[in-house]
């Protein structure tokens, strides 16, 4: 449902480097980005559907792991995670072609639609979380890392894999840097009013949504 009176937002700018303390002020203000592109908007298209974007974040000192996501990283336990600087090769190419399978609509043609191919072509602090067993990459997860804050990104994982949850395990790997590195803030990106594919971004304690008027409120 679309809210009476609502003045509709849809923005965008390009930029080649933003600093992590300029980071934190935009995505304080939902603002998100794929590479050099950046954007927000409220309003979004789900199939034939208008919705209101809600944009998400968690205040960390508020999180803690639900009994479902401890499971999620104990099951994962026997998993090499990885958190290094951006850097797209060609196993995470074919992991996306791989993952992209899932979706029957707006299907993406490649992962450099999301984030630049290395850390010195990304406007920001961009770095990566790589999942490996027995060597061979099965989830990887992209990140920006600002001053007093992250913001997730993208995330892939191999679709013979869908039974443990490594969309969710990625994002438990993001907040736990985040959490070791001091920050305040993680950004889980939009989810939209009602139910939808994104409703998993929903599940976390300490989440916040933005009202499109400049305040985050419990969510």
């Amino acid at each position: 449902m679309i809210h009476e009176h609502l003045e509709i937002i849809n923005e965008e700018f390009y930029a080649d480097r933003i600093e992590p303390a300029k980071l934190d002020l935009l995505l304080a203000d939902a603002w998100r980005h794929f590479g050099t592109h950046f954007f927000r908007y409220n309003i979004g298209f789900l199939e034939r559907e208008i919705r209101l974007v809600i944009p998400l974040r968690i205040r960390l000192s508020e999180f803690l792991p639900s009994k479902s996501q401890r499971r999620i990283l104990r099951e994962n336990s026997d998993l090499y995670v990885v958190c290094e600087p951006l850097d797209v090769d060609d196993a995470a190419e074919q992991l996306f072609n791989r993952h992209k399978q899932r979706f029957a609509h707006n299907v993406p043609t490649s992962i450099l639609n999301f984030v630049s191919p290395n850390a010195g072509a990304s406007p920001c602090d961009t770095k990566q979380i790589c999942i490996y067993k027995d060597n061979e990459l099965i989830a990887a997860s992209y990140f920006d890392v600002g001053y007093g804050s992250t913001s997730g990104i993208y995330a892939m994982f191999e679709p013979s894999a869908a039974a443990r949850s490594l969309g969710i395990f990625t994002m438990l790997k993001e907040i736990e840097f985040s959490i070791e590195t001091g920050k305040d803030f993680y950004y889980q990106g939009y989810a939209y009013e009602g139910e939808s594919f994104y409703d998993y971004k929903k599940r976390f304690r300490g989440s916040e949504a933005f009202d499109w008027h400049g305040t985050w409120l419990p969510f």
